[in-house]
């Protein structure tokens, strides 16, 4: 019966496929949302055993040498990890001044209690502070001083940032502001500051830690300089989720798994009938 684990192997990464592909249908609506996708491999027992368990003969073959399988009938399905897709969302307008949208590989840096993180959701407000906020009360940044800059650890905490407090973003009350896409903020005042926005040496370094936020655990990994992702002042950056394909790739993975299913209850037949015929002699 050890077979049985081949398929039900298949199961259980047709199940993790269920789960990240529900996950990303459940955020299609959420915005500046970035979709999941897994990776599978094969596990091939020839490849653990090594070539010296791999018998080719070196003659003239016949019919019955094309039946070796090499252990093809232990060949696992593994889930070798799963990546995030940082494809780009559609921008819609809203006409409101405080939704900020990223178009490129940028992300806003905001200040959370457990220190720095990047987020692609600029649905901004104004706290009772004055201060810039995301929909969580997360306060959003500026960026650090050029002396300061160098050898900076984002993933920090706030109380080993003695300086975070200087990169708030402050609005003086009442006032109408206006966005440029460099993130540069005016008012009648003139101009208040400007919004941190970074990219990433390697955005799959990036790691997702809910409420749409990312933490990058490498400092080196930060790009500020020549910047190319613009802010869109009015509009809000969809989540790059297409539910009619995902809904597609649902079906197919639960079809997949019910056939797996059947192929467990057809093993479950035999080693019984096997048993029970066994058992009459």
């Amino acid at each position: 019966m050890k077979n049985i684990w081949v398929p039900l192997s298949g199961q259980i990464a047709q199940q993790r496929k269920v789960e990240t592909i529900a996950n990303n249908i459940a955020n299609a609506n959420t915005a500046g949302f970035k979709k999941d996708r897994l990776v599978f491999k094969e596990h091939l027992t020839a490849l653990t055993k090594g070539s010296d368990d791999i018998d080719l003969p070196n003659k003239e073959w016949s019919p019955d040498d094309f039946y070796r399988t090499q252990g093809a009938e232990n060949a696992y399905v593994k889930v070798d990890g799963n990546y995030t897709d940082f494809e780009q969302g559609a921008l819609k307008p809203t006409n409101n001044p405080l939704d900020m949208a990223l178009f490129g590989k940028g992300f806003f840096e905001v200040l959370t209690p457990n220190g720095v993180r990047f987020t692609r959701k600029g649905n901004f407000t104004v706290s009772k502070e004055g201060e810039l906020v995301t929909d969580r009360g997360f306060k959003l940044l500026s960026p650090p001083q050029a002396e300061d800059s160098q050898g900076r650890d984002d993933t920090a905490s706030i109380q080993d940032d003695d300086d975070i407090s200087s990169r708030l973003i402050k609005l003086p009350p009442g006032s109408r502001i206006s966005v440029s896409k460099e993130g540069e903020i005016f008012s009648k005042q003139g101009s208040l500051g400007r919004i941190s926005v970074v990219e990433f040496n390697d955005m799959h370094a990036l790691r997702k830690q809910g409420n749409a936020l990312f933490i990058n655990n490498h400092p080196a990994n930060i790009k500020r300089d020549s910047v190319s992702t613009t802010v869109n002042q009015g509009f809000m950056e969809g989540s790059n989720v297409n539910a009619i394909h995902e809904m597609s790739e649902l079906i197919k993975a639960h079809r997949h798994f019910e056939n797996i299913q059947k192929a467990i209850n057809t093993y479950d037949s035999i080693s019984g009938k096997a048993a029970n015929d066994i058992s009459r002699f």
